[in-house]
């Protein structure tokens, strides 16, 4: 079912994001997942700009799956990503070290798992920390540019230690075009094709790109922050061959 439903999404995504062609279970736990009347009200108003059904949609999320999820936030796609896996799911809420030696740096994480079931925080230590399993799926949306301010091979390899053969990596991040890795830092945007050839370095095969998230209006020179009422954001999807 996971290559079927992935085989339609691609054709439906790849080329303009906008029509999307998924698993029938798992369009019922994604459109129930995001219509959760339990989220947030800060969340929710940003939906019309995320797009979290479209989004997780293209990810290849299908319930059951063991996601790992890379520096969460507020939880914005954690919530949602508990729902849309469900009880048989998991979702490992991964944190890096600096936010656990702050004092209560985990606390608002915590109480989120706490409320999901099967949401669990792993503080993480990429040359370290190996998860109690493989993984369907690694996930990071808008934090790739500040994991390539570092070891991003490392981070990377160990994404893909993670996975099951077959299993996927999904990157969504602030767009940068034709600037490598030079805006990073300071922008806190990245080039595409630099994650493209950064991910694939580690092994990983491109399997699909969608431009649900493009804004033709970004001109790409300012932070994010700057730029109403989205800036523009590229989606990949990646896979582990074998």
């Amino acid at each position: 079912m996971r290559s079927l439903a992935l085989a339609l999404i691609s054709v439906g995504l790849v080329t303009g994001g906008s029509a999307v062609a998924q698993s029938p279970d798992a369009t019922v736990a994604i459109s129930t997942a995001v219509a959760d009347p339990t989220r947030p009200a800060a969340d929710t108003a940003r939906d019309a700009n995320r797009k979290p059904a479209q989004i997780v949609a293209f990810a290849g999320v299908e319930p059951g799956d063991k996601v790992a999820e890379i520096a969460p936030g507020g939880g914005y796609y954690t919530r949602i990503l508990s729902k849309a896996v469900g009880p048989q799911g998991k979702v490992y809420a991964l944190m890096p070290a600096f936010f656990a030696n702050r004092p209560g740096g985990l606390d608002a994480i915590n109480a989120l798992a706490e409320q999901y079931g099967n949401v669990e925080v792993v503080v993480i230590d990429y040359a370290e920390t190996q998860l109690p399993e493989p993984v369907d799926l690694v996930w990071t949306t808008e934090n790739y540019h500040d994991l390539a301010n570092g070891d991003i091979a490392t981070v990377n390899s160990w994404s893909f230690k993670a996975l099951k053969p077959g299993g996927l990596y999904f990157v969504e991040d602030h767009s940068a075009p034709g600037t490598g890795t030079s805006a990073t830092n300071t922008l806190h945007r990245i080039d595409p094709e630099a994650v493209k050839q950064q991910v694939t370095e580690a092994g990983f095969t491109l399997d699909a790109e969608s431009d649900l998230l493009h804004n033709p209006n970004d001109p790409h020179d300012v932070s994010p922050r700057e730029v109403q009422p989205t800036s523009d954001k590229f989606a990949l999807r990646f896979r582990k061959s074998g």
